[in-house]
């Protein structure tokens, strides 16, 4: 018995193309296939988590949304791993720098992502496991951003489970000094399903706010920004 469509995504395997991005907003990832895909078609619609499938400079490419947090990323990247036979998935998301010397609109490459969440303990691992991008991955990324003379940093992200923290100051200080540079919500359930079924990922995010500072992108500048990232992430799919 086929395993697709499966009870969150409404497609067939040929309907999703080999590599997909995913932005955490549904809406976004509507906002991307209508702005940078041609000839896109809606895959899926179950839950209001739109995907699509169209060509970026005639390579088919996905993007679909995520939710937010590990356990909805965890769903939809194991069934795109496991049941729809995709490569490679590039989270396209925003971030906050607890960092001081990471500024609004820098686009982050995470090169890991430290965790405070229990989703590695599903896989029953006898220590612990790092959760760390595909090199390849994370390498043309680079170039591509070094190429449009976007200035990114790569380094370690936190993944958290909390967003609303009672003792913001604390936790984000001990994180920065290990070096971590910004805190987001996906990477790190990404990482380990890509591990656990041998596939390619990366997480690509957007500074939208300076915590160490109390900063935040205004609206024109999250827009200008993310469309700098979409571009990283849809020139680094089309090399796979």
């Amino acid at each position: 018995m086929s395993k697709v469509p499966t009870p969150h995504i409404a497609a067939t395997k040929e309907q999703i193309a080999r590599v997909v991005l995913m932005p955490g907003d549904p809406l976004r990832a509507k906002w991307i296939a209508e702005t940078f895909l041609d000839e896109a078609v809606c895959f899926n619609e179950i839950r209001n988590m739109l995907g699509y499938t169209g060509k970026y400079k005639e390579t088919e490419v996905s993007v679909m949304g995520s939710g937010m947090g590990v356990p909805s990323m965890g769903i939809y990247s194991y069934e795109l791993f496991n049941f729809y036979d995709v490569d490679a998935i590039i989270r396209i998301g925003s971030a906050g720098a607890i960092h001081s010397e990471i500024a609004l609109g820098d686009v982050m490459l995470a090169m890991g992502a430290c965790t405070n969440t229990n989703f590695a303990q599903n896989f029953d691992m006898p220590g612990t496991m790092a959760p760390i991008a595909d090199f390849k991955l994370l390498s043309v990324a680079a170039g591509k951003a070094e190429e449009a003379g976007v200035h990114t940093r790569i380094g370690n992200v936190l993944t958290s489970d909390v967003f609303y923290n009672d003792a913001p100051s604390k936790s984000d200080l001990l994180w920065a000094k290990m070096n971590v540079l910004a805190v987001e919500m996906e990477a790190a359930g990404l990482y380990l399903n890509a591990a656990r079924t041998g596939k390619r990922a990366l997480c690509i995010a957007t500074i939208s706010d300076q915590l160490v500072h109390g900063e935040c992108l205004s609206v024109e500048e999250r827009e200008r920004s993310f469309s700098d990232m979409v571009k990283i992430g849809l020139e680094t799919a089309i090399e796979f």
